[in-house]
């Protein structure tokens, strides 16, 4: 049984007031729907990927225990937060593992069927936090739509809340992300950056 979006704030915020019982409490009702953002992400990696699905959600505890004075809002808020995390454990292990910038034994990231437009080849994941990073310097929410999205597997209502728009724009915001992402990933690959 899913846990009341009530309860999860509540713990939240006391764990945000200092309470560390609050973390112990929190993480299990929380911990199923982080490990199937995380496991979801993890099938499209490369076969024999050294990094699992359980280390992954670990790291972002290990990094979620480390963060201070983050005033939760909610549950969809905390989640929203776990997909960055979880996108940054990701870039920093690819990055650690010395792997190319493209090609090579780097991993492969299929970004959403939705997000494919073409029959090409899925981008690796350092290409992607490069895209990522280009599409926020000058739209930070479409870029967040994406991560919230891919990483946190976050639905579009949850995201509208996180990003206090309607669905509406999420989905706008989504659909000329995709695009943006494909090309601008498209023209690294054939640019070879």
């Amino acid at each position: 049984m899913r846990p009341s979006a009530h309860e999860v704030t509540q713990l939240l915020r006391a764990w945000s007031g200092g309470d560390q019982e609050a973390l112990e409490k929190l993480t299990p009702l929380v911990y199923e729907e982080l490990h199937r953002a995380a496991h979801g992400y993890m099938v499209q990696e490369r076969p024999g990927h050294t990094l699992q699905t359980t280390a992954l959600i670990n790291e972002v505890y290990l990094r979620l225990v480390d963060v201070r004075e983050v005033s939760w809002q909610d549950r969809t808020h905390f989640l929203a937060v776990c997909a960055r995390l979880m996108r940054r454990v990701l870039t920093d292990f690819a990055r650690s593992r010395g792997y190319l910038k493209r090609g090579g034994d780097s991993p492969r990231v299929a970004l959403d069927e939705a997000l494919l437009v073409s029959r090409e080849p899925p981008a690796d994941l350092l290409a992607l936090d490069d895209a990522l990073n280009a599409l926020a310097a000058f739209d930070p929410r479409k870029s967040e739509v994406v991560e919230l999205r891919f990483f946190g597997g976050l639905s579009v209502e949850e995201m509208a809340a996180v990003l206090k728009v309607s669905p509406e724009t999420v989905k706008r915001d989504w659909k000329l992300a995709r695009v943006w992402l494909l090309e601008e990933m498209t023209n690294e690959s054939r640019d070879g950056r």
